[in-house]
Order: structure tokens, then sequence, then C-alpha cells
């Protein structure tokens, strides 16, 4: 997987580092049996707009992206054993729990450095 540091439009100071599944396995396995992500860390899936959280054992931020980058749903705080869905979504990006409010992510909201 490679990885990268995004950035909001509206700053441009990046996070990161987070990882881009591209790839069939990396993407069906996500971050299960991963440690848990902490800081900014994070996994962006391409090429997805549904996640669950079975089998994880703490909750994480789903933020869904457009195929433009562009925020189209935040989930905050989805504790294990749930689903998360945004039709028409493009990618997903997931955080440690609390990171999309620390960061401001919300709908309509560019992220760039993918």
């Amino acid at each position: 997987m490679r990885i990268v540091s995004l950035r909001t439009a509206h700053t441009q100071a990046p996070f990161g580092p987070v990882r881009v599944a591209e790839r069939g396995w990396d993407r069906t396995r996500g971050l299960l049996g991963r440690p848990r992500i902490s800081g900014s860390e994070g996994l962006l899936i391409t090429r997805c707009s549904s996640v669950h959280t079975v089998g994880m054992r703490y909750a994480i931020d789903v933020v869904f992206l457009d195929r433009h980058g562009c925020v189209a749903r935040v989930v905050e705080g989805l504790n294990p054993m749930r689903m998360a869905i945004c039709l028409g979504a493009a990618s997903v990006l997931e955080l440690a729990a609390g990171q999309a409010r620390r960061l401001a992510l919300r709908p309509g909201l560019q992220l760039m450095g993918w």
C-alpha cells in the first residue's frame, strides 16, 4: 500500500500518514487485524461506498468521499459490529475516533493529496 499525506482545501496543514487501499485484499481487509490507528493516521479505501466494523475492537470515524474527493458524509464514532453506507460515495477514509471533528471534516469539504 502506498502512503500519502492529505490536506483540506481550506488549510495547507497535512495530516497522515494515510495508507491507500487500492488492491482487492487490502480493500477487503481494511483495518481488520491491524493495530488501533492513532493520531491523524488513516486508511483510505478506494472504490468503496460502505464499511463495517464487524470483528473490530474499537470505534472509528468514517468519512465518505465522492469521486472528486469532496466529503459526502461523516460518521463519527462508528462502534464495533456496525455498518455505514453512503450511496454515491467513491472512497472511504477511516480515522481514529474523534479525528474527523478535530480535523473539521464536514460535507462539501475537499480533500487533496491522494
